[in-house]
């Protein structure tokens, strides 16, 4: 069996690898500990000075993690800049948030050739190199000019735009010429996948040849052929049920229980970005308590909203607007014993996290658009199945083309998302229990097990060479 590379921008912190929450680090561990390989990236360490040493490498039974430091200026360059202010607004349909620079798509190619210069030692003639994320795009390209012929797959974590939205970008040619140097390209979605596919069609007047939903496209593109399909990513489903169970018997979960005082929980959990439709999301709640007032002092919405790059300026905006509209709408409809929005800037473990949704009625998803979204996922494996909470989730998640049996709703559709919490809040538990089982064996049967060894096995038999 062929050594495995992992390549990704961040690797999971060695002393952190048996609490590794993250679908990507549990499925990135998992397949590491299996075919033995190199898990590289970067440290999370950035330094003042421009650096060229070697990866730092420790060495955990058959698994080598290595990782290099950034410079300030790779980190403002190629992830602050080209990475978070150009691609990811833009893989994400806010045309209007996208800054373009060559100064920033310069930094993200120097940083990705300088990963590329770094590994290239440390492999094997029969290694297969698995690269993600919309960090290192050019990294297979840029492997690839150094001589490096092993089998390459890349997997997008993000959506892929469609090819109007596409094309905003100066150098989005540039950008699918890299993309289409790996020997396989993965996706959540078929829509996705299908966006890929119109833009090689449009654009490049590339070859497209539809092999089914299982066997994905063909593509022949810059003189070469290569696999694209969708791999929906998914969640470690049994270990999180019994996590849940175990939960519920936490300290922090027994808090929260006794601080409801009886009344039902509506949660939402996610990164604090603009991509989440957290505002959306806040007014929705407001027009639940306006339109169905039998809620006032009965339902609790908590938020759970980490930050994260908390020096760009759409960032501080978001987290601003979050913080006054929670306020008005605490100021508008609370009483002295009860506030609608518990909004809360910081992180919990996965284990609080678990006890935390299985405590929730309604698990709120609404994403204005999402790659997948595994909140969702989470949110229905931690639910009791005798007494399950309802998932209302957002059209434009990924997880909705396979959570079905959840309230699919519009987020940008104020009164639409209130009516569906109404909805969820006054389930019959027949139902509730019948879209669960539903759900659950979609999470079963699909784990992240299931997309670890169908990403592998497809890359093993890619077109290559």
């Amino acid at each position: 069996m062929s050594r495995l590379v992992v390549v990704s921008n961040r690797v999971a912190p060695i002393d952190e690898g048996k609490q590794a929450a993250g679908g990507l680090a549990v499925a990135v561990l998992a397949a590491l500990k299996k075919t033995g390989g190199i898990w590289f990236g970067w440290s999370g360490t950035v330094v003042e000075e421009e650096s060229q040493s070697e990866p730092r490498r420790t060495d955990v039974g058959r698994l080598t993690y290595a990782t290099l430091d950034l410079s300030r200026r790779d980190f403002e360059e190629y992830y602050n800049g080209f990475a978070n202010q150009t691609l990811w607004p833009l893989f994400h349909y806010r045309v209007g948030l996208i800054e373009v620079s060559r100064r920033t798509r310069e930094g993200y190619k120097r940083v990705n050739g300088y990963f590329a210069e770094k590994l290239v030692p440390l492999l094997s003639p029969d290694d297969m190199v698995w690269v993600h994320d919309y960090h290192l795009i050019p990294f297979g390209e840029e492997l690839r000019q150094r001589g490096c012929t092993q089998r390459m797959g890349f997997f997008l974590h993000t959506p892929f735009p469609a090819p109007e939205i596409l094309v905003a970008l100066p150098n989005h040619r540039e950008l699918i010429r890299e993309l289409c140097a790996y020997d396989l390209v993965g996706f959540h979605t078929h829509v996705d996948l299908r966006s890929f596919a119109d833009y090689i069609r449009q654009e490049l007047d590339g070859e497209v040849e539809d092999r089914g939903p299982e066997g994905g496209m063909l593509i022949h593109a810059f003189g070469r052929t290569l696999l694209a399909r969708a791999f929906p990513i998914s969640i470690d489903t049994e270990n999180l049920v019994g996590i849940a169970e175990t939960a519920m018997r936490s300290r922090h979960t027994q808090r929260l229980k006794e601080s409801l005082v009886g009344r039902r929980l509506i949660i939402g959990v996610d990164r604090l970005d603009y991509s989440k439709g957290l505002p959306q999301r806040f007014q929705a709640f407001e027009q639940l308590l306006a339109t169905y007032p039998e809620h006032c002092n009965r339902v609790s919405f908590l938020q759970v909203a980490p930050p994260s790059r908390e020096d760009v300026p759409e960032y501080i905006a978001i987290k601003r607007e979050l913080s006054e509209l929670s306020g008005r709408i605490n100021g508008r409809f609370a009483e002295f014993d009860w506030v609608p929005i518990r909004y809360l800037n910081k992180s919990f473990g996965r284990r609080v996290l678990a006890g935390f949704y299985r405590t929730a009625h309604v698990g709120l998803v609404t994403p204005l658009r999402d790659g997948m979204n595994l909140v969702a996922k989470e949110y229905v494996a931690c639910q009791d199945a005798d007494d399950p909470g309802v998932l209302v989730l957002s059209t434009f998640a990924g997880a909705a083309r396979e959570l079905d049996s959840a309230l699919i709703v519009n987020p940008f559709d104020i009164e639409a998302v209130a009516d569906a919490l109404q909805r969820a809040l006054t389930m019959p538990l027949p139902e509730r229990k019948e879209r669960h089982a539903a759900m659950m064996r979609i999470l079963r049967s699909h784990d992240i097990g299931w997309w670890r060894e169908s990403y592998v096995d497809a890359l093993t038999r890619a077109p290559y060479g």
